[in-house]
């Protein structure tokens, strides 16, 4: 079985941790942009959309919560989304502290358009259903790990 060496000096740029992650990130950006080109969306933008369309009218922190951004680089986009009609941003009834966002009838609508983009990943991956939630729950034990050796 071949040893990971993260860093070691000569190792070939294959065998680096970080390369893998950061390389499979761009391909699969490089996968999704036609697809979500297609709705009009970037593919920070379909997140957004995505939260929403599960689940309408949530506050800004919380899409920044489950997305983990902060409101400096989510407000920009959101305020985007407002530009293209998708979504009204409106101060809370209960607490005007808190912004509220929604979905206006094009942004719900633009879900039919989008519905077919997870199963044209999920072809062009050429995976079973259980070698992607495997794949899935292994990023998300890296994600946490990196997290706990970072704080």
């Amino acid at each position: 079985m071949l040893e990971y060496k993260e860093e070691a000096h000569g190792a070939a740029l294959e065998d680096f941790l970080c390369f893998a992650v950061y390389s499979t990130e761009h391909a699969l950006t490089q996968l999704y942009r036609p697809l979500l080109s297609g709705v009009g969306l970037t593919y920070p933008q379909y997140l957004v959309m995505t939260l929403l369309w599960d689940h309408d009218a949530r506050s800004v922190g919380e899409l920044g919560r489950a997305l983990q951004l902060d409101t400096s680089t989510l407000t920009p986009m959101l305020k985007r989304l407002e530009t293209m009609e998708l979504v009204r941003r409106s101060r809370d009834r209960r607490d005007e502290r808190v912004v509220r966002v929604s979905l206006t009838p094009d942004g719900a609508a633009l879900r039919e358009k989008a519905r077919e983009i997870p199963s044209r990943v999920r072809t062009a991956l050429d995976m079973t259903e259980s070698e992607l939630r495997a794949l899935n729950t292994q990023l998300l034990t890296l994600r946490d790990r990196i997290r706990a050796a970072t704080d």
